[in-house]
């Protein structure tokens, strides 16, 4: 009797522990590599969502607190949101929801339009707000025509640590080898 009640109080204290053990185990990345990005109009996200497919890579999506209207991304407009926001080098829009924990992650690849030959400002609302301390960093970003030109200095700037490696700009078309082949030719794989 005493060695069934043993094995039925171990059973009960198993029981009670693994609730815990898959709270850990939820709490770990699935990779090791995180892509972030901002997509406002859907290109960025296919991009990011390809190379995560390739790296089977954790992805984070940089969401606006105060979504982007098709009038808030009037560029012929001066008035329009990101006209202003671009104008003003100092503004940081805020990020919707909690930010990604990093600590797990070795290598963080953070992807966005260009916007006036730069990062859009919530890009730099993100790097500001986290830590990037002994990780390796690479951009990619979409455009149909206009090169990296700033972005990547200023994100070097802005958050102020990390290892940046060579940025590269895609379009909508780019496939999921071409995004893995770049990732390669920086050391980065899954």
């Amino acid at each position: 009797m005493k060695k069934a009640a043993a094995i039925v109080m171990a059973l009960i204290l198993l029981a009670l522990a693994l609730p815990a053990c898959a709270e850990e185990a939820a709490a770990e990345p699935a990779s090791h590599i995180l892509i972030v990005y901002f997509s406002a109009t859907g290109t960025t996200r296919g991009v990011a969502e390809k190379l995560a497919e390739g790296l089977s890579a954790d992805l984070y999506e940089i969401v606006p607190e105060t979504p982007y209207t098709d009038a808030d991304l009037n560029y012929g407009s001066a008035q329009s949101r990101t006209s202003v926001e671009m104008n003003d080098p100092a503004c940081r829009p805020a990020i919707q929801g909690e930010l990604p924990e990093l600590a797990a992650y070795d290598t963080v690849l953070i992807g966005y339009p260009i916007w006036w030959g730069d990062v859009p400002r919530i890009v730099s609302s993100f790097v500001e707000s986290v830590d990037l301390t002994g990780k390796t960093l690479a951009v990619f970003f979409t455009s149909g025509s206009s090169g990296l030109g700033s972005s990547m200095r200023h994100l070097e700037e802005q958050a102020g640590a990390g290892t940046w490696l060579a940025g590269q700009r895609f379009t909508f078309r780019t496939t999921v080898e071409e995004l893995t082949q770049w990732a390669a030719s920086l050391g980065i794989e899954p």
